[in-house]
């Protein structure tokens, strides 16, 4: 009894983020989001729709295999009953990077007609952390309105906008800044990020 007391607090301990890919172009961001999840030793949960895998190929050259060893857990985007479709599953929250319009509205609507938008509606109703990196310009209406939307629904909308201000020396520290700031929101610390501590002119105020 002691002993399934203690996995059962050992699980409770363990931090849980799902990851969500779509179809929209970055496909990068879901890549390095795991690996930097592995390196926290946050335990991930993917789920990927079948556009995102072709934008995989199209701008990494990997395969989904690579991608899905990277995941402590991978659930196919048709599994409505997986794990990560029900509220009593314990996780920290979830990101969805990039986030394509057409999840971005599915997720809006609460008309989840996959598992990607499921799990991404779970964490609303349940009151847990949804991030959405949302990939996508010049917007329309409509799709402000669908921000507007989740936002009012307690997700985030994260469009993955590069900080120069860190002065990126590649395209994998750009990516990688922004997705620090991202698991900040999770208080995770991935050393990604080049935090601003004010200008070189800046001067002590005198008491």
């Amino acid at each position: 009894m002691q002993s399934s007391s203690l996995s059962r607090r050992m699980q409770l301990a363990q931090r849980r983020i799902v990851v969500g890919i779509s179809g929209a172009s970055g496909a990068i961001y879901g890549v390095r989001l795991l690996k930097l999840l592995r390196q926290a030793e946050v335990e991930s949960h993917l789920v990927m729709s079948r556009s995102a895998q072709v934008t995989l190929a199209q701008e990494t050259g990997l395969r989904i295999a690579d991608v899905q060893a990277l995941a402590d857990v991978f659930y196919p985007n048709t599994d409505i009953g997986a794990a990560i479709s029900s509220g009593s599953f314990r996780v920290d929250g979830m990101v969805i990077a990039p986030c394509s319009i057409k999840t971005l509205s599915e997720v809006a609507t609460g008309c989840t007609g996959s598992l990607l938008s499921r799990a991404a509606d779970v964490m609303l109703k349940e009151r847990r952390r949804l991030v959405l990196m949302v990939r996508e310009t010049p917007l329309h209406a409509g799709h402000i309105r669908s921000m507007g939307a989740v936002t009012d629904a307690g997700a985030i909308v994260y469009p993955p906008v590069p900080a120069f201000y860190s002065q990126p020396a590649s395209i994998e520290e750009m990516v990688d800044h922004t997705l620090g700031r991202v698991l900040d929101l999770f208080d995770i610390e991935t050393d990604t990020v080049r935090r601003w501590s004010g200008t070189a002119a800046a001067t002590a105020i005198p008491d």
